[in-house]
């Protein structure tokens, strides 16, 4: 994790420079368009029908070329923000290891002292502030690729639950990606649609009917009602 973190900014900084670059190559498209556009509209009395159509299909070219840009930098954006998600998802999980075997030596010591105590107080606040609608999917890894819920046992148990009320109660992000069947923001337990062409992919436990990760492959009730009907 530590070493994708270092090259970030390189590749952000590489990403918004390419984004610039369309964004200026879009202005330059659209004083195009606009130089077009004044051109016809002077001398359209005098043109011809064929150089009409052949003027109007220069302006038409010119739009396409200006959508193309436009939708470039838009999936370039989507592109580089699930960066930094993929990131993130990457540092709660490990910070999700991290406390839970800190939170097993604690527990598995002879004696607790008062300052053993406060210290869990103090991280079970900290678990309830640092919950903020960012749920922890179960799966060891988290690439596009590999949707479907992985790991073993281990892994999963110390993954820190997240009650849905308490992650609904909170402020939401506009920018949070929503998943399941419920719309909402990730959070506690998810499971992934082993069909590579479900359109919503991950899913709540409990929106599914689901307290532990079931064996083999998953598919959710959409894709399971889609699979029958293909039958």
């Amino acid at each position: 994790s530590l070493t994708g973190i270092e090259n970030l900014p390189c590749e952000l900084q590489r990403n918004f420079q390419l984004m610039r670059e369309l964004d200026q190559r879009t202005e330059d498209k659209k004083a195009e368009i606009d130089s077009l556009a004044a051109a016809y509209i002077e001398s359209v009395r005098n043109m011809l029908p064929e150089q009409r159509v052949e003027h109007l299909k220069k302006i038409q070219s010119a739009y396409s070329k200006c959508k193309e840009y436009s939708d470039d930098k838009v999936q370039l954006a989507m592109q580089t923000y699930e960066m930094v998600d993929k990131h993130i998802r990457r540092l709660d999980a490990d910070l999700a290891r991290f406390e839970a075997d800190l939170k097993d030596k604690l527990e598995g010591s002879d004696f607790e002292t008062p300052g053993s105590r406060s210290l869990k107080k103090g991280r079970s606040q900290k678990d309830k502030r640092s919950s903020r609608g960012r749920g922890r999917r179960t799966s060891e890894e988290d690439t596009p690729k590999k949707k479907k819920l992985k790991g073993g046992s281990e892994f999963a148990d110390t993954i820190l639950s997240v009650h849905p009320s308490d992650v609904l109660d909170m402020p939401v992000d506009p920018n949070e990606p929503t998943y399941c069947l419920c719309h909402q923001v990730s959070y506690g337990e998810m499971i992934g649609c082993d069909n590579p062409d479900c359109p919503i992919e991950w899913f709540h436990f409990a929106c599914v009917d689901l307290t532990t990760k079931p064996k083999g492959k998953w598919f959710c009730p959409r894709c399971v009602q889609e699979r029958k009907k293909k039958k």
